[in-house]
């Protein structure tokens, strides 16, 4: 995907990882990402195939995108919401390819723990 996207930033890699995660989103890429136009398409929130799991894999990958939120459904893009779910380890995987300048000190935090633990 990150291929035939054409791009592989942050925004791409975060979006294309989380659109990953699950078979169902795997397979209809094209009704959630217009490889032509390069963006988002919001309206395959609403296509058949949807489940409440691939529903919030789909807000948090396009929130990681450009920090869309559904107009009037705000508050189903909130943690809560979102991460209530099986993906939900997936996710913070997403959210450190999105955010990367701001894990790394958190990562090391955690291999030191887990040495004190040890």
């Amino acid at each position: 995907m990150l291929v035939e996207g054409k791009c592989s930033d942050g925004y791409h890699r975060a979006l294309f990882y989380t659109l990953g995660i699950s078979r169902e989103t795997r397979s209809h890429i094209r009704d959630l990402y217009d490889f032509s136009n390069g963006g988002i398409k919001p309206e395959g929130l609403s296509a058949p195939w949807q489940t409440g799991s691939t529903i919030r894999v789909c807000r948090l990958a396009f929130n990681l995108w450009n920090g869309w939120t559904e107009a009037g459904g705000e508050r189903y893009s909130t943690p809560h919401e979102l991460f209530d779910c099986s993906y939900a380890p997936y996710f913070f995987e997403a959210i450190r390819l999105r955010y990367p300048e701001y894990c790394r000190s958190h990562e090391r935090t955690i291999k030191r723990l887990a040495e004190q633990i040890r």
